[in-house]
């Protein structure tokens, strides 16, 4: 298959099929209890230098409390999936975390605005950076899914996201048309955020997954944190409704409120006030060094972090207002 141009941009993991295959086929496979704390769960599965994908979708069902995990321990070097994030880059920006960033989506806060210290680190010159759109990374991550090394998709020919891509363009052999092809993404760890999980890794999402079934089926480890762990029973009792198979996962983490500040759908809505505490204190250097020593380095748990920023009781309006909003909907 001749390849008629390509990206100029860097590939960050291997997208060799048969490698990711070797490395799964030794994974074990066996029903066994997983459940671990998030601190042992990170300092055992994300180390630095690792590729790095974060599940959810912008600040929904986003493991926040991981990534605030992962800055305290202070993580170094990572390569990083920019997919759909939000508040989890503008998290693990501020740490300096990761050196190499597939970018799709990052910086911005959707409508909340831009982060001013993920836009300074990605402009310091210390990150490097492929660019790529949403749907290409959907579709990397498919094609690792799939535990093939590519996949045709017909998006961003002709543009600049192309040339500073690492996709090749060609020419399908069948009818002629042009392809351009995206390559396998195969991260060394990924950590999701699901509604409910059992002691062995299965575990069920509530709404949107965008791609995070495919991410689980394409990363080596796995870190699942969950809203509750729940019997084995509730899901032999209903297999249909499981999400993420629990061989798939090499974590299980209960992390109640484990999106806040952002949204858990069913659960309990967005904090804005706080992500805009986020968005402006961090404009300030000196104030947001001290920002994150209270709300990131010196909190031992995620009940910490809530604690300073409203407690349970904030947690119970957030989950009143979430169900008003379905409610609403319905």
């Amino acid at each position: 298959m001749e390849v008629l141009e390509q990206g100029i941009g860097k590939l960050f993991t291997d997208p060799d099929a048969d490698k990711a295959r070797e490395f799964f086929r030794k994974k074990s496979r066996r029903m066994e209890n997983k459940l671990m704390t998030l601190k042992d769960a990170i300092a055992k599965y994300v180390h630095d230098g690792d590729y790095l994908a974060i599940g959810g979708f912008g600040a929904i069902r986003t493991p926040i409390a991981a990534c605030h995990e992962i800055v305290r321990q202070g993580r170094k070097k990572l390569a990083f999936c920019g997919h759909t994030s939000t508040h989890d880059f503008q998290i693990l920006a501020a740490g300096k975390c990761f050196n190499r960033v597939d970018i799709a989506y990052i910086i911005g806060l959707e409508a909340r605005g831009l982060s001013a210290v993920a836009r300074k680190y990605m402009e310091s010159g210390e990150v490097e950076v492929t660019e790529w759109t949403n749907y290409c990374l959907s579709a990397r991550m498919k094609a690792a899914a799939m535990g093939v090394s590519f996949v045709p998709i017909r998006n961003i020919m002709g543009t600049d996201t192309f040339k500073y891509s690492g996709a090749k363009k060609i020419k399908c052999p069948f009818t002629g048309q042009y392809y351009v092809l995206m390559p396998a993404l195969y991260p060394d760890v990924s950590v999701i955020h699901v509604h409910e999980a059992d002691i062995y890794g299965n575990s069920r999402i509530r709404g949107i997954t965008i791609s995070d079934l495919d991410l689980a089926r394409a990363s080596k480890h796995l870190i699942i944190t969950a809203e509750r762990i729940v019997s084995t029973e509730t899901f032999r009792n209903e297999p249909t409704y499981t999400s993420i198979p629990f061989y798939l996962a090499d974590a299980v983490c209960e992390v109640p409120f484990g999106s806040y500040p952002g949204n858990m759908p069913y659960e309990y809505f967005s904090d804005e006030e706080h992500l805009r505490e986020w968005l402006h204190t961090e404009k300030d250097a000196e104030a947001f060094e001290q920002f994150l020593e209270e709300n990131i380095y010196s909190c031992e748990t995620h009940f910490d972090y809530i604690r300073k920023n409203g407690g349970i009781e904030k947690m119970w309006k957030l989950r009143a207002k979430e169900l008003m909003v379905n409610n609403d909907t319905e």
